[in-house]
């Protein structure tokens, strides 16, 4: 008999998945890489807040690692998807639901005329390189020094299993520099299918990066010149910098896309949104799974952007964001302690300037937060939801006086 696992404590669970499974708890969702003592699995959530398997609540700042964008369990989404479920959600065809979505997250992207939908952010990220070559009928694809566009041996941070083809036809560059894009494309001649780039730098562990007018549109203006297309990964910052086009302030749009995490609040849905020049390509180029077409997912997604935009959802979590933002810059301040609160509000991470090459004072911090309820991450930027309110400002305020102290103490100040 195959049983559920109920009321067992994070030990066991652990010491069940390290037989079951490769490596327990694996990817990004890996111990290895989070604070101590974090908890591995989650019982239940609602709202802002998580629980794990041995009853600890916690204020979830990472938002199941972004997706999470008006709460967890949101009435109103949670209606949607019922609603959807009732009729049809996995089928022999879509349901009309996707028509919906489709004409809805195309009137908010620049420029945007289609939408295909997926499953993952490494679906659509990798769809937007097949159209662009095939649009195109060039092979070379720009990609930037460190970014991540998804698992995928295309574009893994981890190499092993793949091959040197996997990655013959791609190029690199630095974020914000336009020279070294334009020494990529002399590179290839002639070559240049498209340039790959997410609209804000947030590298593991490190200070994140606002773009600068000058790259954005000069990404723009190398991109047409050239005959490449441009294409943005808004997977992680989508409807988080803008409701909408991430470069939309700089007035430059995008030829495509790709969208995931927060357009269906917690339900797997992704999509790839492009201008109307490369309709053909996107008709032709076959690409499917079968559970791209979901109605449950694509009802989430209308309602979760629907609720976004009659609420102000997003001035919302940068209110929250900013607030927490100045009360790490101000208890790292009080204590004389030297950090770096970067990335927009709705998306910050803060970096201990002492000597922390290991990112040793990120995990004390993060798991003094943890003790008193806040969950955050010491190599990944944290996220906010709307469903944060001054109840839970309150709180993290308190777990990040608590983490600073210990940071101050480990690091002999104060």
């Amino acid at each position: 008999m195959t049983t559920i696992a109920t009321g067992q404590t994070g030990l066991e669970l652990d010491e069940r998945a390290a037989k079951a499974l490769p490596r327990g708890v694996a990817g990004h969702f890996s111990p290895q890489v989070n604070w101590p003592g974090s908890p591995h699995f989650i019982a239940r959530a609602e709202g802002s807040r998580i629980w794990d398997v041995d009853g600890n609540e916690y204020i979830d700042m990472m938002c199941a690692w972004g997706p999470i964008v008006i709460g967890y369990l949101n009435p109103e989404v949670e209606e949607a998807v019922a609603r959807q479920h009732a009729m049809v959600d996995c089928g022999p065809g879509p349901g009309p639901v996707m028509v919906d979505l489709a004409e809805k997250i195309v009137s908010l992207v620049d420029d945007g005329a289609w939408a295909l939908f997926a499953k993952n952010g490494a679906d659509v990220t990798t769809l937007s390189v097949t159209l662009a070559r095939a649009h195109t009928g060039k092979r070379t694809v720009l990609v930037a020094n460190g970014a991540y566009h998804g698992s995928l041996p295309w574009c893994n941070p981890d190499v092993q299993g793949t091959v040197p083809g996997d990655r013959s036809d791609l190029d690199y560059f630095d974020f914000n520099d336009l020279a070294s894009v334009e020494a990529a494309i002399e590179r290839h001649p002639d070559s240049l299918a498209a340039v790959i780039v997410s609209p804000y730098r947030q590298p593991p562990g490190f200070d994140q990066e606002a773009p600068t007018k000058e790259f954005a549109v000069g990404l723009r203006e190398l991109c047409d010149r050239h005959g490449g297309l441009l294409i943005h990964d808004e997977v992680r910052t989508g409807m988080r910098l803008e409701f909408g086009s991430a470069w939309h302030q700089f007035g430059v749009a995008p030829d495509m896309s790709a969208w995931g995490k927060a357009i269906a609040n917690g339900y797997a849905l992704a999509s790839l949104v492009g201008k109307e020049e490369i309709r053909e390509a996107a008709a032709k180029v076959f690409a499917t799974g079968s559970f791209w077409w979901t109605g449950d997912a694509m009802a989430a997604g209308l309602a979760t952007l629907e609720i976004m935009e009659r609420d102000d959802s997003l001035g919302t979590m940068n209110a929250w964001g900013t607030k927490f933002q100045e009360g790490i810059a101000a208890a790292a301040a009080a204590r004389g302690l030297g950090v770096e609160v970067t990335g927009p509000p709705t998306m910050p991470y803060a970096r201990f300037t002492a000597d922390d090459d290991d990112r040793g004072l990120a995990d004390i911090f993060t798991a003094e937060c943890g003790k008193h309820g806040l969950y955050l991450h010491p190599r990944h930027n944290w996220f906010v939801s709307a469903a944060m309110d001054e109840r839970d400002l309150d709180q993290a305020l308190t777990a990040v006086e608590a983490g600073v102290d210990a940071v101050a103490s480990k690091a002999n100040i104060g």
